[in-house]
């Protein structure tokens, strides 16, 4: 039985991602050269379309990674030479914190208890914390940081560098690029493709910083992919080193689907869609929105309460061919998780919510 795919990434595959995928295979997409001008071609469309989709300035380079895991490293590396502050509140959040003890930076903290989300207010960002790290959409919590809140908090400390974990809503935040520095995704989440691609959305002023440490004495950026190294081969739409092709060309024709739908039909009926999940959740008995304050809620994760094992549910509802995640690390037994990413119809939820009703 085919399944629907509501795990929350990698994710149900883009209805037109199959096409595309023939078209690339049949025009040999996979065996150009990284250096041709075609690969150009493709690199340069891929960026017109995300930077269409995404509102990006022409201050901010649009550069691929293998993951978005390898960005939370890159700007540890290349944007922080001392102190990073992180805001902390699920799995993810904490991962990044956690490179940056790893790559040895004095990395701040300001944690909530995992379900619970920051507002403006929350944040008092250290005097000499150099990067700023917010996490937009928990994976593992299913909470969010609302864009404004993000916004107003860049501009109480504008002068610090802001970078923005987009990894599980990435296109639906309308993050305001003109004051954020740097935002990240990777595609196997609510792009609808197989994983392998990193999105790196990134800023003049973080290459000034990069390019300030690596004339430092002792300083290291990195030896792969650093921004300086990246920056100067985007300015011919090239890579420093071969990179996932086939993804970036795949990448710029879902993008290219996107905009045709139009970003702000995409971001309504994502909420749309998450307004008929949370509204399920709220009236069952056996199920309850893990995420108590409505502001916080994820509009692409959203993740539920089970009054039984969470197991039992996933089982049920995959007899019925669909497929939801399990919750996250401590809470993998009684939580289950829905992504709500825009390869699935308000249809295709409409059927999750009967199936879910069903179990006893």
């Amino acid at each position: 039985m085919k399944q629907t795919y509501f795990t929350p990434g990698p994710a149900e595959l883009y209805p037109t991602f199959y096409q595309h995928l023939q078209t690339a295979l049949d025009e040999q997409i996979g065996s150009i050269s990284h250096r041709s001008q075609r690969f150009r071609d493709i690199y340069r469309f891929t960026d017109e379309q995300l930077r269409a989709m995404l509102n990006i300035p022409a201050s901010h380079a649009i550069l691929f990674t293998g993951s978005a895991s390898e960005v939370w490293e890159r700007l540890l590396l290349n944007c922080v030479e001392h102190e990073s502050f992180h805001l902390v509140n699920g799995s993810f959040s904490r991962k990044f914190y956690d490179y940056a003890k790893a790559l040895h930076k004095y990395a701040h903290i300001a944690e909530k208890p995992f379900g619970e989300g920051f507002d403006y207010a929350d944040a008092e960002v250290p005097e000499y914390a150099e990067l700023v790290c917010v996490t937009h959409n928990e994976t593992s919590s299913g909470v969010q940081m609302r864009t404004p809140e993000i916004h107003k908090l860049k501009r109480k400390y504008s002068k610090k560098l802001f970078a923005v974990d987009m990894v599980s809503s990435a296109p639906y935040p309308d993050l305001d690029f003109s004051v954020i520095d740097s935002a990240f995704f990777s595609v196997q989440k609510a792009f609808g493709m197989p994983a392998g691609l990193g999105v790196w959305i990134v800023n003049d002023k973080c290459l000034e910083k990069a390019e300030r440490l690596q004339r430092y004495e002792g300083s290291v950026i990195g030896a792969h992919h650093t921004l300086p190294a990246l920056w100067k081969n985007y300015q011919t739409f090239e890579t420093p080193a071969t990179p996932n092709v086939l993804g970036i060309c795949l990448l710029g024709k879902i993008a290219e689907d996107m905009n045709t739908i139009g970003i702000d039909t995409l971001r309504r009926q994502t909420e749309e869609k998450a307004r008929m999940l949370y509204k399920f959740l709220e009236s069952s008995d056996l199920y309850e929105p893990f995420v108590k304050e409505e502001r916080h809620r994820s509009q692409t994760v959203i993740v539920a309460k089970t009054n039984k094992p969470s197991a039992e549910v996933i089982s049920a509802v995959k007899q019925a061919g669909m497929v939801v995640g399990s919750g996250y690390g401590k809470f993998k037994e009684s939580q289950i998780r829905i992504a709500n990413f825009p390869a699935t119809s308000a249809g295709q939820i409409g059927v999750l919510i009967d199936e879910l009703k069903k179990i006893g």
